[in-house]
């Protein structure tokens, strides 16, 4: 009952409609940028659509950029090792400049050590790894069920 949009306080839902965008254009911009990272901030888009509005997480789930870049993380909780390696290159070089910065700050490249070590624990032994075909699959198949969506909509 928590999560549904219809009872949440005005304040709060627009609070969330705005960190989703906020979230949806620093991933965007990651999609472009290989600096930043867009699979976290697409994460976090998709919960906070998903607190605020029915028809912002209904539109987000049906743009490419759910499709290519989390469908396969959130429908199997897997991601093929290219993608894997994608982010873990792209936060490898985001924290090792961070490290680099803060070379008079020994506490600070200790932390920033730790998150990249979890960093790479959490994806190379708790995501799942697919294949390219099973991720081509899935997507085919999220087509497919959108396909028959539109075809059983129309009059």
């Amino acid at each position: 009952m928590k999560n549904n949009p219809n009872n949440i306080k005005k304040p709060a839902k627009f609070f969330w409609i705005f960190l989703g965008t906020l979230c949806l254009v620093l991933g965007a911009i990651g999609v472009v940028l290989p600096i930043l990272p867009s699979v976290p901030f697409f994460l976090v888009t998709i919960y906070a659509y998903t607190r605020s509005s029915k028809k912002l997480h209904d539109w987000f789930v049906g743009t490419k950029l759910y499709k290519k870049n989390l469908a396969g993380f959130v429908e199997k909780r897997g991601m093929t090792m290219a993608t894997k390696l994608k982010i873990v290159i792209t936060v490898t070089i985001v924290m090792g400049f961070g490290f680099f910065m803060m070379s008079r700050v020994p506490i600070a490249r200790i932390i920033l050590a730790i998150v990249w070590v979890c960093h790479l624990l959490y994806f190379f032994l708790r995501v799942k790894t697919i294949s390219p075909g099973e991720a081509a699959e899935m997507e085919a198949a999220t087509e497919a069920k959108e396909a028959a969506q539109e075809g059983g909509d129309a009059p």
